[in-house]
């Protein structure tokens, strides 16, 4: 029976977070704390992206915005604007790295498209979202793609009314469960759950359980024999 598959982008069709690690990585060898440790500047950076995220969304510029702002708290010599320059720059050299595509996610899809109705669903700044999308190629196998601020219950809602989807033959198919999983079920939607090692930690939380319209599996590829 042909499905109505929803598909994440980052982490899921390609590699995203990866290059946000490395940026903070590159962050805290920059701020040389004298006491913090690794994990408390990411701590305090946490805190900020928890704020701002919900002003200003998501994705490489919003991160450099958000490195600016714990160096400023946590710097313990004069800032100055040349400072502030490199910092910035840590973010925005995200948008330089390769694309690199989960290994079996395009043969994956050129099994997938012509059988169901895929639609790409992603959050981040539009602009930069496409862009991703452009580079990677993959934009062919998607009948529709949509970007929005949230992915929360009421997106998902949304984008199943505007698409005339029936929540009983459609998933969504991500690694987050607090923007792929738990809001598609609370949506009444199916959800197929693909983890992923380097999933950003404020996309982590409890899988909600006890829904038959759960699978998990461990890879991308693994969704030719699902669907």
């Amino acid at each position: 029976m042909r499905q109505f598959l929803i598909i994440d982008a980052d982490d899921t069709l390609w590699e995203n977070n990866i290059y946000f690690e490395r940026a903070f990585d590159e962050f805290v060898a920059f701020l040389g704390h004298s006491s913090l440790s690794q994990r408390e500047i990411r701590d305090a950076l946490d805190a900020i992206e928890t704020v701002n995220a919900k002003t200003h969304g998501y994705g490489s510029l919003n991160f450099g915005r958000n490195l600016r702002q714990t160096y400023e708290r946590l710097c313990e010599r004069p800032i100055d604007e040349a400072d502030l320059g490199a910092v910035m720059g840590f973010a925005e050299r995200i948008l330089e790295c390769p694309m690199e595509v989960i290994e079996g996610v395009e043969e994956t899809l050129a099994y997938l498209a012509p059988r169901h109705d895929l639609t790409l669903f992603t959050k981040g700044h539009p602009e930069e979202q496409k862009l991703k999308v452009d580079r990677s190629g993959l934009g062919k196998y998607f009948g529709h793609m949509a970007i929005v601020r949230e992915k929360d219950a009421a997106a998902y809602r949304s984008l199943a009314a505007e698409r005339a989807m029936d929540p009983a033959r459609t998933w969504m198919i991500g690694n987050s469960p607090k923007s792929d999983v738990n809001p598609a079920l609370e949506a009444g939607l199916g959800a197929v759950f693909i983890p992923h090692a380097h999933t950003w930690v404020l996309e982590k939380e409890e899988i909600r359980g006890g829904s038959d319209r759960l699978t998990v599996l461990e890879r991308f590829e693994q969704l030719r024999e699902r669907f």
